[in-house]
C-alpha cells in the first residue's frame, strides 16, 4: 500500500519522518496547510497517518468522505507515538492493520475500535472480499453485521460448495433461515442480504461491425429477463473469430470482464447443442454462444439457453465451483 504521513508539530515531524523511513511511506508537512494537503493525498494513497489531535483530522477529512469501500485507510498518532488510532476505513481500507504497524513501528498501542475485531468475530466486510462477493444491498449487509455483532453468529445459504466458515457462519441448508445468502439471483423475496458471487459465464455470438452498446444492452436484457445479477458476471466467452471484434472488446472493456474464445473445433465438441447451418457455414461452429459459456464455465449444462437479439446472440452457463480456487 501506498501511505502519506503528514504532520503539523516540530515534534510530528521527528516522528513523521522516522515513520516515513520505517514504513516506506512519503511525508508531507503540513503547518498551515493540512486542508489542502489532505485534499491532495486523499485519492493518491491508500493509507493516511496524521500525527496530530484526533479532532482536528475530523474536522478536515469529514468533507471528503464518500464510501468506506473508496475512502483511504486513516489512522491519528500523537506525536510520541503511544498510541495509533484507527481512524477511518478499519477493516477494507486497511486502517485497523495500518494501525498495528505504526504501533510496532513507535512501540505504541494500537486503538482498534471495530465491533467485529473488539469482540473477535468474523469481519463480514473482509470475508466477503476474500471470497469476491459483491454485496447486493449494503443496507440489508449492514444490519446484518450488527446482528452478528448482537447474537454473535449468522446463517448462510449457498447453493455452491464452500470452503470452510469461520465459527460464527453458519451453513445452513434452507433459504428461509438464513442470514446469508450466497446468489446470482439478482432478487429473492427475503430479508436476508444477498451475496453475488463470480459464477455467470455470457456466452456471446455477435454480427461483425455490431457496436458495443448493442451488445451491453443485450448482456443487461438477459439479465433482467432471467433475474440475474450482473454483479455475479464472471467473464465473456466467443469464438476465436472474434479475437479482433472491436464491439465486443470494447464492452467486456466496460464491463471490466475477462474474455475467453475457444476455436470451432473446440466448440463443436460440446454435446447436445443444436446447430445453426448459418453459423455453421460462416464459422465452422455448429454453435457460438452456448457452447463457449458452457466450456468457459466447466459446466455440463445451460442455465440461460441461446437468446436472439439484433446482431447478437446470449447463453449463460454458471461455473459450478466458484470457490475452490479461493
Amino acid at each position: 500500500m501506498k501511505y502519506a504521513i503528514l504532520a503539523i508539530t516540530k515534534g510530528a515531524t521527528l516522528l513523521g519522518e522516522q515513520l516515513a523511513g520505517q514504513l516506506e511511506a512519503d511525508f508531507f508537512p503540513c503547518k498551515g496547510k493540512l486542508r489542502t494537503t489532505l485534499e491532495t493525498v486523499w485519492t493518491r494513497y491508500e493509507g493516511i497517518i496524521c500525527i496530530m489531535a484526533t479532532g482536528i483530522v475530523v474536522r478536515t477529512v469529514a468533507p471528503l468522505l464518500k464510501d468506506k469501500s473508496k475512502d483511504p485507510a486513516v489512522v491519528v498518532c500523537d506525536e510520541q507515538g503511544k498510541f495509533a488510532v484507527s481512524l477511518l476505513s478499519g477493516h477494507l481500507g486497511g486502517a485497523n492493520a495500518l494501525a498495528e504497524r505504526v504501533a510496532d513501528a513507535t512501540g505504541g498501542q494500537a486503538v482498534i475500535t471495530t465491533a467485529s475485531d473488539v469482540l473477535g468475530q468474523t469481519a463480514l466486510d473482509l470475508w466477503c472480499r476474500e471470497l469476491d462477493l459483491v454485496i447486493g444491498n449494503k443496507t440489508r449487509f449492514t444490519q446484518k453485521m450488527g446482528k452478528l455483532v448482537d447474537t454473535g453468529s449468522l446463517q448462510v445459504y449457498s447453493r455452491y460448495p464452500l470452503p470452510p466458515l469461520p465459527p460464527d457462519l453458519i451453513q445452513t441448508e434452507t433459504v428461509e433461515s438464513a442470514d446469508l445468502i450466497i446468489t446470482s439471483l439478482a432478487e429473492i423475496q427475503t430479508d436476508a442480504a444477498l451475496l453475488h458471487p463470480k459464477t455467470l459465464v455470457f456466452g456471446i455470438g455477435c454480427k461483425r461491425g455490431t457496436p458495443a452498446a448493442l451488445i451491453e444492452q443485450c448482456i443487461e436484457a438477459t439479465c433482467k429477463k432471467h433475474n440475474l445479477a450482473p454483479q455475479s458476471i464472471a467473464l465473456i466467452a466467443s469464438i476465436t473469430l472474434k479475437q479482433d471484434e472491436q464491439g465486443l472488446l470494447t464492452a467486456a472493456a466496460g464491463k471490466q470482464l475477462n474474455l475467453r474464445f475457444f476455436t470451432s473445433e473446440e466448440l463443436n465438441t460440446v454435446p447436445g447443442i443444436t446447430a445453426s447451418p448459418t453459423v455453421l457455414r460462416v464459422t465452422g461452429a455448429k454453435a457460438v454462444a452456448e457452447p463457449a459459456a458452457m466450456l468457459a464455465a466447466g459446466a455440463t449444462s445451460l442455465l440461460v439457453g441461446k437468446m436472439k437479439w439484433q446482431g447478437a446472440t446470449t447463453a449463460v452457463a454458471e461455473i459450478p465451483t466458484p470457490f475452490t480456487t479461493q
